[in-house]
């Protein structure tokens, strides 16, 4: 994977550029560890087809349980938070930030964290992570 690190105030221009993905609808999947901007690109076209393909699959049996589905979304708050593509919520959303969700589903990209996720969605009371992978073409799920 690779990494950029500014030790250090950051520059201007670092808070230009990502003001710039936010204006250009581009940060959708940036996310803050603890602090830390972490810079997402775009998904590859088979990531999108994956995860619509599971929205599709999952809609129905997680609606009849209860459940509110959506696409991504924060989980966490402002300075703290992780975008994964899916998520299974018991009641609708109704903020920007949600502190946790029944199921999150990650799908597996190039340079992804997925895995290091884990423990963050953990400590904020996630029931289930479901991480699919395009390249293996399978799907693992965590409880």
């Amino acid at each position: 994977m690779a990494a950029t690190v500014i030790l250090g105030p950051a520059p201007p221009e670092v808070a230009e550029l990502i003001e710039r993905r936010r204006a250009l609808g581009q940060d959708l999947y940036d996310e803050v560890w603890e602090g830390e901007y972490h810079m997402a690109p775009g998904p590859h076209p088979a990531h999108g087809a994956v995860q619509f393909a599971l929205a599709a699959l999952v809609d129905g049996p997680a609606r009849a349980r209860g459940l509110t589905p959506t696409g991504p979304f924060n989980v966490g708050d402002p300075t703290d938070f992780r975008v994964p593509d899916l998520g299974f919520h018991r009641a609708p959303p109704t903020t920007l930030f949600l502190p946790s969700a029944a199921v999150v589903v990650e799908v597996l990209s190039s340079d992804d964290e997925t895995f290091r996720k884990f423990d963050f969605y953990a400590g904020h009371g996630v029931d289930e992570i479901v991480v699919a992978d395009p390249a293996t073409r399978t799907v693992r799920c965590w409880w």
